[in-house]
């Protein structure tokens, strides 16, 4: 829905004359998939838009791909993470231990895509990929040789947004510049009308009520004098954020599992295209049940906005208007910055290597993204970045060689686990969930 409305609404800007939608979910497709072709229909009709179940069909001639996977479906997102509570460790599924088993599911998959990609797309795509956990399977994906991928995520773009509407400026009218590893990210500087508001938003009581400045303490953002990702809060709060988890009736991927089961039971039970008000206002309703509780048990700071999902309104697009931005960028040389997972090139951030992949703002010269230099990193920041890149090149070469050493050894560097007794335990525990999609462990 959000991406056919997206690419829908840029369409005649960016010259896309086809639009394929694959899902192998015959039950999604015809529900999702559906409703996503009749909003491009009424956005823009001159568009062809096809639902296909098959990957081939969808690759095939294509100019950029877009990739959200979801190998194992919900139910082994809430194993992923009930596996690492049990024990008593951060269960969130990018951030925490359960991201290196979703990890461990999502790459083998993704490779295989990236492989179509290079034999069935023109010979110069591109393939963005939202698929958790961005950092670990845009480093991976890029050790593996995929180098035409791009790892993006909307949280960057979503904060930037919050502050965009709480200052009251059009969307969009800011130049923020962000640096750090994906869900590990920090602005130093967000520009609107040449003046640096992230001074502003720190000092703002309100910032705190409405906007993510809500996950953290003001007394340390004013210390700090950035703002970070709010996934930073798992790192800030790590006691706290199991403790709220465990507390809670559901984790946020039972949440989750529980409201789309719901939503798509509904949704099942009319036909959507007949009845397409319907159906948006379903999707409306579920939609802003997961909006609403977004990190509200781990936090117990919780969004009160009402969700209205309108097909002709002006919005940012998520993680499909990264993706936008980025071709623009590519196809119309337009040198607006983006933030976006790409290699370190000319060590934008100096304490890392070119080859490791960061959450960076970004330019493109001569084709390529060259990632923007932050002016300054404290010492804390990267200390924190250097120990979860750490954990990813880990990861990287354990989940690409099956190396159980290294597995065990991404875990144990991991800042929220750092543990070598629990770091073997959760390997064996995600290797016996993970063996139909994975394989063994060598």
């Amino acid at each position: 829905m959000f991406l056919s409305k997206s690419i829908a609404n840029r369409a005649k800007e960016l010259n896309i004359t086809e639009l394929v939608f694959m899902d192998n979910n015959p039950e999604k497709l015809n529900i999702y998939g559906k409703m996503a072709r009749e909003v491009a229909k009424r956005l823009a009709p001159e568009m062809n838009f096809t639902l296909t179940g098959n990957g081939v069909e969808a690759i095939s001639g294509a100019d950029y791909v877009i990739t959200t996977i979801r190998a194992g479906g919900d139910k082994m997102r809430c194993r992923d993470e009930r596996i690492a509570l049990d024990m008593g460790y951060l269960g969130q599924e990018t951030t925490g231990a359960a991201g290196f088993s979703f990890a461990m599911r999502s790459i083998p998959a993704l490779a295989q895509y990236c492989e179509l990609v290079k034999k069935y797309a023109k010979p110069h795509c591109k393939v963005f990929n939202f698929t958790n956990p961005a950092g670990v399977v845009s480093q991976t994906l890029r050790d593996m040789g995929h180098d035409f991928t791009f790892g993006i995520c909307d949280a960057p773009s979503g904060m930037v947004r919050s502050f965009e509407e709480f200052l009251g400026l059009p969307l969009g009218s800011t130049q923020s510049f962000c640096y750090g590893l994906n869900h590990l990210s920090f602005f130093n500087e967000i520009i609107s009308d040449g003046e640096n508001v992230v001074p502003k938003l720190i000092k703002s009581n309100e910032a705190y009520k409405k906007t993510d400045l809500r996950y953290f303490k003001k007394e340390d953002l004013l210390k700090k004098q950035f703002i970070p990702n709010e996934y930073l809060y798992y790192f800030y709060e790590p006691q706290k954020s199991v403790q709220n988890i465990l507390n809670a009736p559901e984790t946020r991927g039972e949440q989750i599992e529980r409201i789309n089961r719901e939503m798509t039971k509904a949704l099942k039970s009319i036909d959507v295209e007949k009845d397409f008000d319907k159906a948006i206002s379903i999707f409306e309703h579920y939609y802003g049940m997961r909006e609403n509780s977004y990190m509200a048990s781990e936090t117990g700071e919780k969004r009160d906005k009402q969700y209205k999902f309108d097909i002709y309104s002006a919005d940012d697009g998520g993680y499909a208007g990264v993706a936008l931005g980025i071709i623009d960028a590519l196809e119309n040389n337009t040198g607006k910055p983006f933030i976006a997972c790409v290699p370190n090139k000319n060590k934008a951030m100096d304490f890392l290597p070119e080859t490791d992949t960061v959450e960076i703002s970004c330019k493109i010269e001569n084709g390529e993204a060259v990632p923007i230099a932050p002016r300054v990193v404290s010492e804390e920041n990267k200390e924190l970045i250097s120990a979860v890149k750490e954990y990813e090149r880990l990861s990287s070469r354990a989940i690409r060689l099956h190396e159980r050493s290294a597995a065990v050894d991404a875990l144990t560097v991991h800042p929220l686990v750092g543990n070598k007794a629990a770091a073997e335990q959760l390997v064996n525990s995600y290797g016996e969930l993970n063996k139909d999609y994975f394989g063994e462990w060598i």
